[in-house]
Formats: C-alpha cells, structure tokens, sequence
C-alpha cells in the first residue's frame, strides 16, 4: 500500500461508519485509548470506539509512516477531528497487517489526546 492510499484508509476510519469501521479492525486488535479501561483489545476495543463520531473534518499533521517488514506498516500523526462543535485532537499510533492481497487491517491503534475534547 503506498503512502497516499494509507492516509486514506486512516482518514476513512475517522470519518468511518460503525459497521464500516467493524470491517477494517481485526478481531485481536490491541487498542490505548484516553478513556477506562483505556488498554482494549478484540471485541471490546471494538465496541469502546463504537460510540465515537463519524467526524465530518478530519487533518492529520507530524505524519509518519514505517514499514518494519513485508505486509506491515505503522503510522504515526496527530489528528484534529470536528463534529457538530465537538472537537478532538490527539497523537496517534495504527499499525496495519495485510491478511491477503489488498486487505489490510488494523492490529493496533493508540490516542493520547493533545486537549480535552470540546462539546
């Protein structure tokens, strides 16, 4: 997966729907979130982000992308994220295995939040 086409898929989990979003996350994903019980991992890493919002305004900025072997890449950024005068901006971490040709997934992901939310 080239750079461009990584920074859509994460720009596509932001603006994700719920089911969209269930899709592109392994099952065994490990996730730190900045909420209780804030380490998750499968279902109920899924279900802890589940609630969040599909942000309409999404920038990504400090970009980074890694790809320490054949089929798996880390990225690293910060995000600003908006949604109906709710605002979010953190420092984050995904890593992405691919399981077949063209299919990626996400195996890990990590926010540390940068201010507190607004809304």
């Amino acid at each position: 997966m080239d750079d461009d086409r990584v920074w859509k898929f994460e720009d596509a989990l932001w603006r994700a729907s719920e089911d969209r979003y269930h899709d592109r996350v392994d099952d065994e994903c490990v996730m730190a979130l900045p909420h209780a019980p804030h380490v998750l991992q499968g279902q109920g890493a899924i279900d802890a982000v589940s609630g969040t919002p599909e942000w309409d305004e999404v920038s990504f900025d400090d970009r980074t992308i890694s790809r320490p072997q054949e089929g798996l890449i880390v990225v690293g950024y910060t995000v600003r994220a908006r949604k109906d005068g709710t605002e979010f901006a953190a420092a984050c971490s995904s890593t992405y295995l691919r399981k077949g040709h063209e299919d990626w997934t996400v195996i890990q992901h990590a926010q540390v939040p940068l201010h507190e939310a607004k809304g």
